[in-house]
């Protein structure tokens, strides 16, 4: 019979870290409310130290290290976030830190987990085969390991969540977490639910990673076969034994959001709550977004449960979320090569209000018949209606495409 995580070791934790972490906001979003039917609420761990929820149960869990124990040192592995929090929590105690994390792993994560004084070894692909080798160096150096969310200690240091919610929003009525491990959910589950028996709690998993909606299906957790998804801090090919059962028995159901859905929840945290949300921390909000889960009529807590996205990547899914919701598009088609083709064509273009952001003109193309040229354009548009309606005067005018 496994350990049970109960609401008094969440209380514990929180008061092991309170001085050493943010309560963080919980605001209230006029914007998302209205596209969604509900009392929009975003619990903004992003702004929380590191940039992530994870500094809370690897503080908790450092803090009940013995002398001897923090003498060897620490060790974990992570995608990013956990290492951070372990990182810090590490340095403030004067212990020292080592981080195995995939080769994949966003540069500004890796650099800002140097910086908090840890070495960081990178291997793998994904959290599993860095977790493989960071168990290896456990036997050779004794080092204490953290788990990112197998471990009594981190879920109760995560469920201190749980806890700043209802002493924020006591009449909540459901809140919906990302799920990668599932120390997170697990914890928060059981601080509301304890709380409040009443609330729904309600997981997120991207449906390219979705390792614990397969524990769930088999009834016991196993290694799904790939967990390649832009929500890295959530990519995890196998669900944790002890996060397995608690979820089981404490969280009301789960539900998977796409890579594009991800990419526009980023996009339109961005733009509507001029927030930065990496896609571990956008898949709640892409769940509400996109109607995932009934939420009409209620008080509803969406946890953003890290920012720390590399800027780059972040170009690449803003790009993608335009995409995604129809504000940009790629349309290429075929013009005669003489005089004046390109400008009535741009002229098309501008009456029905899309802002050209690239063209190209090809002549030299062997798909192209002789003395026409092949036009590619990127645009600006207001939607999938604008874009449809630019297609339908593409089609009249005799423009291929």
């Amino acid at each position: 019979m496994m350990e049970t995580l109960t609401l008094t070791q969440i209380q514990e934790a929180y008061a092991n870290i309170r001085s050493s972490i943010q309560h963080t906001p919980l605001n209230y979003s006029g914007s998302f409310s209205s596209m969604t039917s509900s009392e929009i609420y975003l619990k903004l761990e992003n702004l929380q130290k590191t940039g992530s929820f994870k500094v809370r149960g690897a503080a908790n869990k450092i803090s009940k290290l013995t002398l001897q124990e923090k003498k060897k040192g620490v060790l974990a592995s992570s995608a990013g976030n956990h290492a951070q929090g372990v990182a810090l929590a590490a340095s403030r105690g004067g212990i020292s830190a080592t981080i195995v994390m995939p080769a994949g792993a966003p540069l500004t994560k890796v650099d800002a987990t140097k910086g908090y004084g840890a070495k960081v070894i990178l291997h793998g692909n994904v959290y599993d085969d860095a977790y493989e080798k960071a168990r290896e160096i456990q036997a050779e150096s004794g080092a204490t390991f953290i788990h990112p969310f197998d471990d009594l200690d981190v879920m109760a240091g995560q469920g201190t969540i749980g806890l700043e919610i209802f002493a924020d929003l006591p009449d909540v009525d459901t809140v919906l977490v990302p799920i990668g491990g599932g120390g997170l959910i697990a914890g928060i589950a059981v601080a509301l639910k304890s709380l409040k028996p009443g609330v729904r709690v309600l997981g997120v998993q991207a449906s390219e990673a979705a390792s614990m909606i397969a524990a769930l299906q088999h009834g016991h957790p196993l290694a799904i076969e790939n967990a390649n998804t832009i929500a890295d801090g959530i990519a995890v090919k196998r669900a944790g034994n002890l996060t397995f059962e608690h979820i089981r028995d404490w969280v009301d159901d789960i539900v998977t959001v796409t890579e594009d859905e991800i990419s526009a929840a980023i996009l339109t945290f961005l733009e509507r709550a001029k927030g930065i949300s990496e896609g571990a921390g956008a898949v709640a909000l892409a769940a509400a977004l996109q109607g995932k889960v009934n939420l009409a009529g209620q008080k509803t807590v969406l946890v953003m449960s890290g920012g720390n996205i590399d800027v780059n990547f972040l170009a690449q899914i803003i790009e993608r979320g335009l995409r995604t919701i129809g504000r940009s598009m790629v349309l290429r088609t075929v013009l005669p090569d003489k005089p004046g083709s390109l400008e009535k064509l741009l002229n098309l273009v501008a009456e029905e209000q899309a802002n050209v952001v690239t063209v190209e003109q090809v002549r030299y193309d062997l798909s192209v018949p002789l003395r026409y040229v092949r036009v590619t354009m990127t645009l600006e548009t207001q939607n999938y209606a604008h874009q449809e309606k630019l297609l339908q005067r593409f089609q009249a005018a005799g423009y291929p495409y």
